[in-house]
């Protein structure tokens, strides 16, 4: 089976409350909002996955309209607590089974990785291109990345199961279905190689990506 990108929503995970970017807040904040390079961080990932998805939607929760210059529609988890980044991807199959018919799939990426590779979609697809059942998993120098992945969609109905039973822990859930590690090379950045998943999930590492782009 080849997957077709229009058949493929592209979920972009904002729903966590980011305490390590705000340690001073106790209530957290918006990370994908910070600064970079004079915009959002969150706008350089949509940059990136827009081309290889056929739609694009936000996981967030809490006031909606901070995301509206964006145009995207907002989805909130479905799973009240945050109880994690299982119950933002289970949002955007929900989502897709309700707004896009011809979904099979969502690829999900972390709103603090501003670097992913151009065809990540298209590799993970290519991955589980013979198993619809799978996910694809994105994996640099050996180190497995659960938030940014391809779902089949026909999985919400078990991972809402799961979520209500209490399984947090991504790895528990997917290797129930067939975990499928995809590896990518490192990236050129700032003539800087750097893991392609670089995130920037500290002030620190913000600032870093900064410098990378400087560069």
């Amino acid at each position: 089976m080849t997957l077709l990108h229009t058949s493929i929503v592209g979920v972009l995970l904002a729903g966590g409350q980011s305490r390590r970017m705000f340690p001073d807040q106790v209530a957290g904040g918006d990370k994908a909002l910070r600064d970079l390079a004079g915009r959002p961080m969150l706008a350089h990932v949509i940059e990136r996955l827009a081309p290889q998805t056929g739609s694009l939607v936000i996981n967030a929760n809490g006031d909606p309209t901070r995301f509206a210059a964006f145009g995207l529609a907002i989805v909130a988890d479905t799973i009240e607590g945050y109880v994690g980044p299982l119950a933002g991807i289970l949002a955007g199959m929900r989502w897709s089974r309700a707004h896009a018919a011809t979904a099979t799939h969502i690829a999900t990426v972390s709103t603090d990785a501003p670097f992913f590779p151009g065809d990540l979609v298209s590799r993970l697809a290519t991955a589980v291109a013979s198993e619809p059942g799978a996910i694809a998993m994105a994996r640099s120098a050996g180190n497995l990345h659960p938030v940014i992945g391809l779902w089949p969609v026909a999985l919400a109905d078990d991972l809402d199961r799961a979520l209500r039973d209490g399984v947090r822990k991504v790895l528990a859930w997917t290797d129930r279905h067939g975990t499928r590690p995809v590896d990518f090379p490192p990236t050129t950045i700032g003539g800087r190689q750097i893991d392609p998943f670089f995130n920037a999930n500290h002030p620190d590492e913000l600032d870093e990506a900064r410098r990378l782009l400087q560069g």
